[in-house]
């Protein structure tokens, strides 16, 4: 089976770890509106794409034991120029600069990294991401989208719908599943539905789509929404077929007080199926860092819905 992940940050990662414990032929499709960090750094001096989600990406993808793998991982604690840079974004730089092209300095990467799966920019344009808040505000940058001051309204992207790169299209297009999320809503996971096909391709798609929707509320981005906002977003950018939806059961597994847990309520999943998605909720935070999943108890799912 040909399975498609959709995403980008710490959450893409984990959903390609699962899927390719499960025996699947993997393909991520990763943003490239990442400003910020070492990503951002490399971005302005150097003219490349981000590389921070491409490289987590390759890592997860990489065997468990690969040293090579924990070395593209390496930060530099100091050092003029270097301090705050992952080694791997460095290395995909350099093989960008070699090639002469950033998608085949992927690929010469994932080679390097005996990876298991391909990973590939939504797109190969060097694009901006910009924020409506509900105020009517107007936030540009991808870091500062992820920490607008008022909750989000809509994001945009400069230039307007980009061109997919081909070959994600394909992938999507051959799957015969596709996870969307988990991931930053507005920053990681709905930059990629912006690019030109994306869409088209989900919605003619013959395999299941699936939105993983995050456990936790992220301040700045999301703060109020429940489950169903989460999705109601991806259908208001477009996203018009979301075969399946997995949600965190908070009726029977409440988050700590202290956590902002994303409702999905009994009530809440009603009205994400009233828009046509079959909700699986099931108990799948990571109890030691009830922000995130645990990868355990969402693989067991996403095997239930292959």
């Amino acid at each position: 089976m040909r399975a498609v992940a959709i995403g980008g940050g710490t959450g893409l990662p984990l959903v390609l770890g699962c899927l390719r414990a499960s025996g699947l032929d993997v393909t991520a499709l990763v943003t490239v509106a990442d400003d910020g960090g070492s990503s951002g750094l490399l971005r302005r001096e150097l003219g490349i794409l981000p590389p921070g989600d491409i490289r987590n990406c390759l890592v997860a993808l990489a065997a468990p034991d690969s040293e090579l793998a924990r070395v593209f991982q390496y930060r530099f604690r100091s050092g003029t120029g270097l301090q705050g840079h992952a080694l791997g974004n460095l290395i995909i730089a350099a093989l960008a600069d070699m090639k002469g092209d950033f998608a085949h300095a992927i690929e010469t990467a994932a080679e390097l990294l005996g990876a298991q799966g391909r990973v590939l920019p939504s797109t190969l344009s060097d694009v901006v991401l910009s924020a409506e808040d509900v105020e009517g505000g107007v936030v540009t940058g991808q870091v500062n989208v992820a920490s607008s001051a008022a909750p989000v309204h809509r994001v945009l992207m400069q230039p307007s719908s980009p061109p997919a790169y081909p070959p994600a299209l394909e992938a999507v297009l051959s799957a015969d599943l596709v996870v969307i999320g988990p991931g930053s809503l507005y920053t990681s996971v709905i930059p990629n539905l912006l690019v030109e096909g994306m869409r088209e391709a989900l919605c003619a798609c013959p395999g299941r789509v699936v939105y993983v929707c995050n456990v936790a509320d992220q301040r700045g981005e999301t703060t109020g929404m429940n489950a169903f906002d989460h999705v109601r977003a991806l259908y208001d950018h477009g996203l018009k077929r979301i075969d399946v939806v997995v949600v965190h059961d908070t009726d029977a597994a409440p988050l700590p007080k202290d956590a902002p847990a994303v409702d999905a309520g009994a009530d809440v999943r009603e009205r994400i199926a009233g828009l046509g998605a079959h909700v699986v909720a099931a108990d799948v935070v990571d109890t030691a860092n009830p922000m995130h999943h645990d990868p355990r108890r969402l693989c067991a799912v996403l095997r239930e819905i292959e």
